[in-house]
């Protein structure tokens, strides 16, 4: 399991908002018509850095929307992977070789993006501890062919190795950003865009343009980020035209806002409760399966989520349109036991604003069925330690299905697994683990997917968890900004062509 720990946390709140997007100085040039060219973006985002910009976590996400950092490559719209800092690739000795071949490109910090620089890059990855979620299960070697070939080898074929590579955990800085103990400074030594040049704790980031970015420069000369975790303090923001774009708004907002202002986009994300099977009430599948009968999933889409989720057909939702079709009903589910008043500790954050009301919701069911439950609701920031030991019996919890890797195999490998690196529930089950497996094995599109469906089925059998959700992204962008690129795997949201 990934543990951290964060030195500071804070609640960012309305009244602080005042003034903090203003410029330092002119940052602009002036067009003929005397219309600003190149200003600097201010964002709000839901969620501080927890790890101090580690690519190893949750934190590479940030690095990623922001335009930050780069690996080999990158996810399209579909799903697919295509070239980042590498031009093109091809896969030798059964998928478990692969030649990756570097576009030339240039770090922040001046260096040249050398095949040993990005072999080097990918070793301290696969020896970061606890790994990135993406290499759940997988051990890598990296070697440079010669100036701008690396080969990347796996002990087991990887037949979705360009896929794993396209995670922001993955990716590649220069070769000072990395030292002796394992950490790596991100601060002017990765390849994207824009370079992180100042870090105000976990408040605030100052982002510059990187002029010699090999995708072209970048229109808006940089971006101040600010760390918001409440909601309405991102929307208000938006409204008085105080930020240009405020992620993740909360469905209770948007109404207020104008709708020029509202951008939807369906996600691979969704919302399910987390049953700690470790430890406490819900080692037990007969309360497990209580739990699952308890829950009406209809109201938390209509209720927490006015209509922007619709209630979860499994951990694939529609926004994944092959899943469908390929569903599998879970079986050998435990036959429910009556709670008899089993107190429980259900958790979640308050970045989302719609999962502590979801979380009220399940508590008014799960009381309702016989359970005494009692909430836990922080920052995320102050939730993810004691989340990642298990010291609740439940969690609410809000994931990305595709956030990994774009394929729904790995996904289930990091989080359903006994060795799995995001493992919530703890599940241990040893038909999830062969069904995984079997999954991991296979080649082909199609037949990987029909893999992952059946060990959906197995991993719902458990009742380890309960999917709640699928849920839509609302983004806020203002009406003069162009070219903001939020995307169903939310990695990505500054580009070179985002400007105001």
């Amino acid at each position: 399991m990934r543990t951290s720990r964060r030195l500071t946390a804070g609640l960012f709140v309305l009244p602080l908002l005042s003034g903090c997007f203003a410029s330092s100085g002119d940052d602009s040039a002036a067009s003929a018509d005397g219309a600003a060219v190149g200003a600097r973006l201010r964002v709000a985002l839901p969620f501080a850095p927890t790890e101090n910009y580690s690519p190893y976590g949750q934190d590479a996400m940030l690095l990623s929307r922001l335009g930050v950092t780069e690996g080999l490559t990158r996810l399209d719209a579909n799903g697919t992977a295509v070239p980042a800092l590498a031009e093109s690739w091809s896969s030798e000795n059964g998928g478990r070789s692969w030649v990756f071949t570097l576009r030339d490109a240039t770090f922040q910090d001046g260096g040249a993006v050398t095949a040993e620089a990005v072999a080097d890059a990918l070793t301290a990855a696969g020896k970061a501890d606890p790994a990135p979620s993406a290499l759940s299960g997988v051990k890598l070697t990296a070697t440079a062919e010669d100036d701008a070939r690396v080969r990347v080898v796996t002990a087991e074929p990887d037949p979705v190795l360009p896929l794993r590579l396209s995670n922001p955990s993955l990716a590649v800085f220069a070769p000072k950003a990395y030292d002796k103990k394992g950490t790596v400074n991100v601060v002017g030594t990765a390849t994207g865009p824009f370079a992180l040049t100042r870090i105000d704790g976990d408040t605030a980031a100052t982002l510059d343009r990187f002029d010699d970015y090999w995708g072209g420069r970048a229109q808006a000369s940089g971006v101040t980020a600010r760390f918001v975790s409440d909601g309405t303090a991102r929307a208000n923001a938006l409204r008085t035209g105080q930020t240009d774009i405020a992620e993740s708004l909360p469905v209770a907002q948007v109404a207020s806002l104008d709708e020029d202002d509202v951008h939807e986009v369906n996600t691979a994300r969704n919302t399910g409760l987390y049953l700690n099977t470790r430890s406490g009430a819900f080692t037990d599948a007969g309360l497990r399966a209580a739990a699952r009968e308890a829950i009406d999933t209809s109201v938390i889409a209509k209720g927490a989520y006015e209509g922007y989720a619709v209630p979860a057909q499994g951990l694939f939702g529609p926004a994944l349109t092959w899943a469908a079709g390929k569903r599998v009903e879970p079986a050998g589910r435990a036959r429910a036991t009556r709670p008899d008043g089993e107190s429980i500790t259900l958790a979640t954050y308050s970045d989302r604003p719609e999962l502590p009301e979801t979380a009220q919701v399940l508590q008014q069911q799960l009381r309702k069925a016989g359970f005494k439950v009692k909430l836990e609701v922080r920052t995320y920031a102050r939730l993810e330690g004691d989340l990642l030991d298990g010291e609740f019996d439940a969690a609410v919890f809000s994931r990305n299905m595709m956030l990994d890797t774009g394929d729904p195999v790995t996904v289930l490998a990091s989080d359903y697994t006994c060795d799995g690196s995001n493992n919530l529930s703890f599940l241990c089950d040893k038909n999830v683990d062969r069904l995984v497996a079997a999954a991991q094995a296979e080649s082909g599109t199609a037949e990987r997917q029909d893999a992952a469906m059946k060990a959906e089925a197995a991993v719902l059998g458990t009742d380890s968890v309960i999917p709640l959700v699928h849920l839509k992204l609302v983004a806020g962008i203002a009406t003069d900004v162009q070219g903001a690129l939020p995307d169903p795997y939310e990695r990505t949201l500054i580009g070179t062509g985002t400007r105001r």
